[in-house]
């Protein structure tokens, strides 16, 4: 075979990631198919590399590979032809062959080729009586040829490589994690996955340096992940920004753990990523004989996700702490049904004080949900998990749609309420934000002054203009905004000045600490007097007790909020408090005020 050939057919054998693979139980049926027809003990899917035969499937083979020197099988791929030896010891190439040395008498391969022409290797059947084989023998070998290729293409081709690293996909993982089952050993195996960076930093990366920048990195690293393992293991893809290997066998996990530390701190990886993102491994024991693929992969994602939180470059798996993000994944699943289920969610009321009369002035709407297996969840669970979700904007349209119905149903009894509804930064990212809100409003007819917003310092900053013009148009309406949990977000004062608020909350670890020192009395009488300054109304959230109140009070707050005047209360009994404390005059008390 000419060397440029040669050269060419091995880069072909390369690109397709088979060498050294676990078995497959796809190849297996064909070999054993082979086998049957032939009525033979030996069958094999014989891969032709430099030097040797490596069999990505075999049936009554015990060793994985043999030279190539002398192999019949090279033969096949080399001319991309069938080889039929009826009998070694009288076929003067073969007789001498290893094969034919250790009593294989009869030979018969068909070839595996690309679309490109170049042969991998050979579909093969072997005896140990010589013996001719039929013309429908060997065209039903032939056809089994075609059908190992096809399987080699698809797993290439359709489905089964990302394009944009050229390496195996997660479909393709978990299969080979699968396949590990099939070889002899079936022992525990450590599997590692790399991850480049969160989502919000590789977007950074893609905005500062152009959408092919993230595409670039990704297939850097991912060849020197390949550069990392050896050519005799493989790396895939396994989502956007995470690609993964199976570690050799019996390898020390804290010597590995130590090599892929110093493969993130050093040079190797490019420094469009290391100066953008912040790579980790996670690590996981894979035991194929007890642990799903599907497992192993959600694994590998928990560790990669508990060393980001533990500030680490490498960390292993850990059962407890998965336990955490399954629930977090199960509230999260579990979410979409709680909206269309009455008996799950539910919304109780808190109300807010006039700190000079001791009247109510409105209430802040807050959702509880009682799932139907694990009980009332708290809300400081699963608001967060829905807040990073999609299912944001249908909680908040749940919320307010529910708030609404009941500002409507108090007003027709005679109690004049109003509510306030916090609001997420995915909601602002929504263009028709303003148009849902107002919808809302006309569909139960309430006044628009009958409603307040609530948002974070961090959501508004996030896309400031955008949002600023959407909170213009609902406050010309009359809708009242509240900027929630004050000193914790970004407190841009070049910012603060332009919203369009008329309230702000000073969150509750302000409050709480208020009777400790003087220092965080003169914080929280500063932000008093800045937010009077700037024309907002205070409300102090968290109070619960008589002193905390009263030194508010006398700093000049507003409004309080917290378990001294009131925990939140289910409708039927906060109607009872609002009676009680003249809640039904609270509307005329704050206009008067």
């Amino acid at each position: 075979m000419h060397p440029t050939h040669e050269m060419k057919r091995l880069d072909a054998l390369k690109k397709l990631s088979l060498l050294d693979t676990p078995v497959s139980e796809s190849f297996d049926r064909v070999t054993r198919m082979a086998a049957q027809i032939f009525n033979l003990p030996v069958a094999a899917v014989s891969l032709t590399d430099v030097d040797r035969q490596w069999f990505k499937s075999r049936v009554g083979i015990d060793h994985v590979t043999i030279p190539r020197d002398g192999a019949p099988c090279a033969q096949v791929a080399e001319t991309t032809d069938t080889l039929v030896i009826s009998d070694f010891a009288a076929n003067p190439e073969y007789c001498d062959s290893p094969l034919g040395m250790s009593g294989i008498r009869f030979y018969a391969g068909a070839p595996l080729v690309t679309r490109e022409g170049y042969g991998l290797g050979a579909l093969c059947v072997l005896g140990t009586e010589p013996r001719e084989v039929t013309e429908a023998e060997m065209l039903a070998l032939k056809d089994l040829a075609s059908i190992v290729m096809s399987q080699i293409e698809m797993r290439h081709a359709f489905g089964r490589v990302e394009p944009v690293s050229g390496l195996p996909n997660r479909l393709q993982f978990l299969d080979d994690l699968a396949d590990l089952a099939l070889d002899a050993g079936g022992t525990e195996r450590l599997v590692a996955v790399l991850d480049l960076g969160q989502p919000h930093h590789l977007e950074r990366l893609a905005t500062v340096m152009g959408p092919t920048a993230f595409d670039a990195a990704i297939a850097e690293a991912g060849r020197v992940l390949r550069e990392f393992i050896g050519p005799k293991r493989t790396a895939y893809h396994v989502a956007p920004a995470q690609l993964a290997f199976i570690a050799p066998e019996g390898v020390d996990e804290n010597e590995y753990q130590a090599k892929l530390r110093d493969l993130l701190t050093g040079q190797a990886l490019s420094p469009e990523i290391r100066y953008v993102a912040t790579p980790v491994f996670g690590l996981t024991r894979f035991d194929p004989k007890t642990t799903q693929p599907e497992d192993c992969l959600r694994a590998l994602f928990s560790a990669a996700q508990d060393v980001r939180a533990g500030h680490g470059l490498v960390g292993v798996y850990s059962a407890s702490r998965d336990v955490c993000h399954q629930r977090r994944f199960r509230l999260l699943h579990d979410f979409s049904a709680a909206l269309a289920d009455p008996a799950q969610l539910r919304i109780v009321f808190q109300p807010r004080i006039d700190l000079a009369t001791g009247r109510m002035r409105s209430a802040e709407t807050l959702l509880r949900w009682t799932h139907p297996e694990l009980g009332d969840i708290s809300p400081a669970e699963f608001i967060p998990v829905i807040e990073s979700s999609p299912l944001v904007e249908p909680l908040t349209a749940w919320v307010l749609d529910a708030s609404l119905r009941q500002i409507a149903s108090w007003q027709r009894r005679g109690l004049d309420i109003g509510l306030s509804v916090n609001i997420s930064a995915s909601n602002l990212n929504d263009v028709a934000f303003a148009d849902h809100i107002l919808a809302a409003l006309t569909r139960h007819g309430v006044d628009p002054g009958m409603l307040e917003l609530e948002l974070t310092e961090s959501s508004i900053m996030q896309d400031a203009n955008q949002a600023m013009l959407k909170l213009d148009r609902l406050i010309a309406t009359g809708i009242t905004l509240a900027i929630d949990d004050f000193g914790t977000g970004y407190s841009s004062l070049s910012y603060l000045q332009k919203l369009p608020a008329s309230v702000v909350k000073i969150d509750r670890s302000f409050i709480k600490g208020l009777e400790a020192t003087e220092r965080e009395q003169t914080l929280v009488h500063s932000m008093i007097k800045l937010s009077h300054d700037l024309g907002y109304r205070v409300v102090a959230e968290g109070i619960e007790t008589m002193v905390v109140a009263e030194m508010l009070r006398e700093m000049g707050c507003d409004e309080g909020q917290g378990y001294l005047f009131c925990r939140p209360l289910a409708v039927k009994d906060f109607e009872f408090w609002a009676r009680a404390n003249n809640g039904s005059h609270a509307r005329e008390t704050s206009e008067a005020a």
